[in-house]
């Protein structure tokens, strides 16, 4: 039985749903779950201009080359043994994955900040802003390329600030089969034509 902290008024609207930006890069961060890195999981999730999701992708194999015969890891002396030359990077993969005739003035939730080559792509595609959670890499050569490509074409990027340090997905925490309708749903009884009121969930 709910306490009385957390009984909820049905009239009025729920105060503590899901912000946009928290939305967002939760869908992100759920996409990078995908991702069969053992080191590093991200995903990324583009937006556009009316909050609808346009596009996700996450990091791993391109398609038709099997996860399971190409390398995973960075320590090879012999590149070609190593991840590098071969993963697409979330970025990459939610463009390619999209939805829309374009990304065109969308933006994009991500988890690490875009390396050069994704920024190449993201400026491109005409995305326009880049919402990132973390900096990492900022003193890598590849991050410092990204940014000056980033700040030559005018795409925006800014870190993303959680409200929530965590946003837990419990499939038992909507339990649709034990919610009751206040007032009850109606039905119709098809033999007298009128309708009955009927609650299929008493409580």
């Amino acid at each position: 039985m709910d306490s009385p902290s957390t009984v909820r008024n049905i009239n009025k609207k729920r105060e503590d749903f899901l912000e946009w930006p928290e939305y967002f890069m939760a869908t992100a961060f759920l996409a990078a779950k995908r991702s069969k890195d053992p080191c590093s999981q991200v995903g990324a999730c583009i937006v556009n201009e009316n909050n609808i999701i346009v596009g996700i992708g996450y990091n791993g194999m391109p398609k038709g080359c099997a996860d399971d015969e190409f390398p995973w890891g960075k320590e090879s002396k012999n590149n070609l043994e190593n991840k590098y030359l071969y993963v697409c990077h979330a970025e990459l993969n939610a463009i390619l994955n999209k939805n829309s005739v374009d990304v065109r003035n969308c933006t994009i939730y991500v988890g690490l900040f875009p390396c050069n080559e994704c920024a190449k792509v993201l400026i491109q595609s005409g995305i326009k802003e880049v919402i990132y959670m973390s900096d990492k890499h900022a003193t890598k050569l590849s991050t410092l390329a990204s940014k000056r490509l980033l700040d030559a074409s005018g795409v925006k990027y800014r870190q993303f600030i959680p409200k929530n340090r965590k946003i837990v997905i419990d499939f038992d925490e909507i339990n649709w089969n034990d919610q009751s309708q206040v007032p009850s749903s109606p039905m119709v009884n098809h033999l007298s034509g009128q309708v009955e009121e009927m609650n299929l969930n008493p409580q």
